[in-house]
């Protein structure tokens, strides 16, 4: 995945300015320690990925009119805390499994964790995931469907949800873009939304995975409830946030 980005400077950048919307250059390197100079050639590099806006004497997140952040972007948000939850995840899985993975950005970095496992099989909506798949060998299976008009990352439609159908899964692990105090869990897709939900239909066991930076909002479309998982993994501890009691399903890295 080419957009990826990789150096802790750049990620820094990312982090400051999705924190203050847009920023100077001079600002930027007062608040994360570096030269201007070193700040302009990330801004540089990360403009020519689409995913920040050079202005003058400064530079803001691209988000080019859409509501609806790109796949490299959210890949850059919490992206350690997302790898760590992932690496967790793999605790619920074995192998000779058959796993279903969403098209989300956490479960993108679980699908380098599962070559590690013998005999498993994945089938996944997401485009970036199944090509990690492919790269370290795992036996994947694609949903099939139309590339989503909103998230260009990911496959959708009918077509994904009656391939789903045919399957039976022994693990689903998927993310979403929130989860507030009363339980609630959504996200900004709602077409994504829909394939989660035949793929929870169709799972013995269901994992949300949910860093520290999904709590606590509300997104346009509910997917489902806390009850409806059999764990919640989180870098965050979450054994006070819900109103009601769920500490038997919350797993903390």
């Amino acid at each position: 995945m080419s957009n990826i980005v990789n150096d802790s400077t750049s990620q820094e950048i990312l982090n400051v300015l999705q924190k203050n919307k847009a920023m100077s250059i001079g600002d930027i390197a007062n608040e994360i320690y570096i030269s201007p100079s070193s700040v302009r050639r990330k801004l540089s590099a990360l403009q020519e990925q689409g995913l920040v806006i050079r202005t003058h004497g400064g530079a803001r997140i691209d988000e080019s009119g859409n509501m609806f952040p790109s796949f490299s972007f959210r890949s850059q948000q919490n992206s350690f805390q997302k790898k760590k939850i992932a690496m967790f995840a793999t605790k619920c899985v074995k192998d000779g499994d058959f796993v279903f993975l969403d098209g989300s950005t956490s479960a993108f970095f679980l699908s380098e964790y599962l070559k590690n496992f013998k005999n498993i099989r994945v089938m996944t909506n997401g485009i970036d995931t199944i090509s990690t798949l492919s790269k370290y060998n795992v036996e994947a299976y694609s949903t099939g469907g139309k590339i989503s008009d909103t998230n260009r990352a990911v496959l959708v439609g009918q077509n994904a949800i009656n391939t789903i159908e045919h399957y039976h899964a022994d693990v689903f692990i998927f993310s979403a873009q929130s989860v507030d105090a009363h339980g609630n869990i959504y996200d900004c897709f709602e077409e994504e939304n829909f394939l989660r939900i035949a793929m929870m239909k169709n799972a013995d066991k269901k994992i949300f995975l949910c860093d520290s930076s999904k709590l606590g909002k509300a997104s346009m479309f509910k997917l489902c409830h806390v009850k409806d998982v059999n764990y919640i993994i989180s870098d965050a501890d979450l054994s006070s946030y819900f109103e009601q009691n769920y500490k038997n399903k919350i797993l903390t890295t």
